[in-house]
């Protein structure tokens, strides 16, 4: 079974050819291949579609394809909802509901696989959806275990990515697993009290508290680092946040990833200028950080983290 769901990308039992007809019809009534329900699929001019799941308990999330060139990537949810409180962020607007289990976490992936035509392969795996990865490690950790494998989606480690707010504790435990995958940390601020103010949970860590473990990280793991930074307009996108993320981050082997805010419906934040976001990376790039501006995708889709999830419950 595990080679019709992984690499045959079966749908159903039925398409399970080499198991007997009678034996197919017995399992399509006895056992349920999915535990998810699609209630919505939503499709981009750019290629990008966004599933919103029903769980079994009625829980709801969102995971995502992205098309990019050659790219096939997917981005994965962890949790329903997320603890974590930022506050620019449409997934913590509600808190968290439970973690997810393994089988939820792969059910995702297999999911959005399906949505490839037959020519198309994925490629990368990011765990950049709702909740908190590192909050979530024990479901987590095997979940990954599953693409990675050969007889599973067979993607190399450095092509997976896990995305947090930056829990130490969490990050050193990743480090004694001896785990060999890209480390995003999600900083949003270049000190203590923007941070705070944006990512309330920072306001019991501190960035001199995760840039340690990250260095760890990277020191055990040879993975360069990424840095996320949501650019919110007239918050954190300042010539002095410029500035000050130069000297956060002066002397890493880092990339900075800039992300442009996509606005979310009832927030009050912001995208910045064109020509502020200009000004802010030539700053960046002129300190000596190396520097990616994301292009946004799927913003007429809700394709931002939780936005779908939040449309629907409205």
């Amino acid at each position: 079974m595990r080679n019709w769901l992984f690499k045959r990308r079966a749908a159903d039992w039925e398409q399970m050819t080499d198991l007997p007809k009678a034996l197919r019809a017995e399992l399509a009534t006895a056992m349920r291949l999915w535990t998810t329900h699609v209630v919505r699929h939503t499709q981009a001019e750019d290629g990008t579609e966004k599933l919103l799941l029903k769980l079994a308990d009625g829980g709801q999330i969102e995971c995502v394809l992205l098309r990019d060139r050659v790219r096939r990537t997917i981005c994965i949810s962890t949790q329903v909802g997320c603890g974590m409180g930022c506050v620019f962020c449409a997934s913590g607007l509600d808190g968290v509901d439970r973690n997810l289990t393994t089988g939820e976490i792969v059910e995702q992936i297999l999911r959005l696989q399906l949505l490839l035509a037959e020519d198309e392969r994925l490629s990368h795996v990011v765990v950049m959806g709702m909740g908190e990865p590192l909050a979530n490690l024990d479901a987590l950790l095997p979940a990954l275990a599953e693409v990675h494998r050969p007889d599973g989606l067979d993607i190399s480690a450095r092509r997976i990515t896990i995305s947090t707010v930056g829990l130490p504790a969490a990050i050193d435990r990743l480090t004694r697993t001896n785990a060999s995958y890209r480390l995003a940390i999600s900083l949003h601020a270049p000190n203590d009290e923007l941070r705070s103010a944006l990512v309330p949970v920072n306001d019991k860590i501190g960035l001199a508290s995760i840039l340690a473990s990250a260095d760890k990280y990277f020191d055990k793991s040879g993975r360069r680092m990424t840095f996320e930074y949501v650019l919110l307009g007239h918050l954190n996108d300042e010539p002095h946040h410029a500035r000050q993320l130069v000297r956060l981050l002066a002397g890493r082997e880092a990339l900075l990833n800039v992300i442009p805010y996509n606005p979310v419906a009832g927030l009050p934040y912001e995208t910045p200028s064109y020509q502020r976001q200009v000004e802010f990376r030539k700053i960046l790039e002129t300190g000596g950080l190396r520097v990616r501006f994301r292009h946004r995708k799927g913003d007429k889709i809700d394709a931002a983290c939780g936005q779908l999830r939040r449309s629907q419950l409205e």
